[in-house]
């Protein structure tokens, strides 16, 4: 069986990756989900275990792009997606990742432009609910 790349690079094993992946989405997320429960739940564990491996452990780790960056694009794909509980969990990152708020606002609105008004109104809504759940927008800012 072939290694996956990361593997290849820098001799990673499976269960070093999956604990990379682990520890990289705690920093990113900051929320700590247990690693997926062995054998009860066999069918998602497949899923859960290749996102936690190649997201998380491989791909938010790649040496081309900081966090900062990669929570950018992440943030304008949720938008363009329509991916609203996914864009809440990734605006709280990406203020983790050093963003501020008024620079989300500006990812979402270049992202309204190619992703339409209807996904930019809808992104907007989840980030201004966001961002005062958080206490990162006063009332009076909105």
């Amino acid at each position: 069986m072939r290694s996956h790349p990361i593997q290849q690079r820098n001799r990673v094993t499976p269960d070093e990756l999956l604990e990379h992946g682990i520890r990289t989405r705690r920093e990113v997320l900051g929320i700590d989900l247990p690693p997926p429960a062995a054998g009860t739940e066999a069918f998602f564990n497949a899923y859960a275990d290749s996102v936690l491996r190649w997201c998380w452990g491989e791909v938010w780790n790649r040496p081309g792009l900081d966090r900062r960056s990669r929570s950018v694009a992440t943030l304008a794909i949720l938008v363009t997606l329509g991916k609203q509980e996914e864009l809440r969990l990734h605006v709280q990152a990406a203020l983790r990742n050093g963003l501020s708020a008024e620079e989300i606002r500006e990812v979402v609105l270049h992202s309204t432009v190619y992703a339409g008004v209807p996904a930019g109104g809808s992104a907007f809504q989840t980030v201004l609910a966001t961002l005062k759940d958080l206490g990162e927008l006063s009332k009076e800012a909105s």
